[in-house]
């Protein structure tokens, strides 16, 4: 005899059946939301690596104006953005005067890398820049309350060690992989520390404020710091360069490049923060290795090989 469930047991099922769905569907929309985190953060990767290689095409034609290289993608950002604060004509919620700061540290962090492609090769630069990884966490660890388990720093610890192995690795060189390799080293450490400060800065901000805004106020600080510095460090440099094609289309596509990377950074920060932005970042050697192999013509040594395969792996 066929037994009929009763309707408790039946709403039951019900029940349960619902909870599973929106399980399955929690589930997946948190899965798809990786993948597109993901994607996102490769394409910040690809954007960096073409700033990287535009940047290294202005040093190699040498023309020593990185602050001008960081004018022309300020400029955009504020022409753009700016434009969208104007059309809304709503206060800051955020005090200039932090702006200020935060458009400091983010001009002197693209100065000092930028400066390094005059001394040594774009794949210490490009590897060196995952220090950046290592300040953003200590940041993020003091300044946000930020949790880290102990093996997340021993990760940390063994990423150090490996990128100090850059650093000898272009002082045994001797100028293989540029004219003073150790001192644009020297230049990439110092510039991550900038990019750490501006990185954690612009979570902070973008998570509890509006992104449009935030691009909007670094790329008008941006600009007008750089405006400034131009005139008073590279105005001689400028007027002794003889602008090529070559040179206004690294400037254009250095413009262009970073003006996408800046447009995804508040994405991907509001999403998942500074460290896993910094962390999907790490893929950007791959593509500076590939244009090393393809465009220069330059061996990779095994140190940068080692630091290559294993510093992604110290994070997981």
């Amino acid at each position: 005899m066929e037994t009929v469930g009763t309707p408790d047991v039946l709403c039951h099922q019900n029940m349960d059946q619902m909870l599973q769905k929106r399980g399955w569907w929690r589930n997946h929309e948190d899965n798809m939301r990786t993948l597109f985190l993901l994607f996102l953060g490769q394409v910040l990767s690809f954007g960096m690596a073409m700033m990287s290689f535009t940047a290294s095409l202005v040093a190699a034609e040498g023309v020593d104006a990185p602050l001008t290289l960081s004018f022309f993608s300020y400029l955009a950002l504020t022409l753009v953005y700016g434009s969208i604060m104007l059309y809304r004509s709503k206060k800051l919620l955020v005090p200039w005067y932090w702006y200020v700061l935060l458009g400091f540290v983010d001009v002197h962090g693209n100065y000092l890398v930028n400066k390094a492609y005059e001394f040594s090769s774009i794949t210490s630069v490009t590897i060196l820049d995952c220090w950046t990884i290592a300040w953003v966490i200590l940041l993020t660890w003091i300044f946000l309350g930020t949790k880290y388990s102990w093996w997340q720093f021993f990760g940390v610890a063994i990423c150090l060690a490996g990128l100090g192995l850059v650093l000898l690795s272009d002082a045994h060189e001797g100028g293989e992989g540029g004219s003073k390799p150790l001192l644009g080293d020297v230049l990439v450490v110092a510039g991550t520390i900038f990019f750490a400060l501006s990185n954690v800065g612009e979570e902070f901000c973008v998570k509890k404020k509006d992104r449009v805004e935030v691009v909007a106020m670094i790329g008008l600080f941006g600009m007008l710091l750089s405006a400034i510095e131009i005139v008073v460090l590279e105005r001689k440099i400028l007027e002794s360069v003889t602008w090529s094609s070559e040179i206004m289309t690294a400037f254009a596509g250095y413009a262009a490049s970073s003006f996408m990377f800046y447009t995804l950074v508040p994405f991907v920060l509001k999403m998942g923060g500074s460290t896993l932005f910094n962390l999907s970042l790490l893929t950007s050697n791959m593509w500076a290795v590939a244009i090393i192999i393809f465009f220069y013509k330059q061996k990779v040594t095994f140190f940068p090989i080692f630091i290559f395969i294993f510093t992604p792996c110290n994070f997981f």
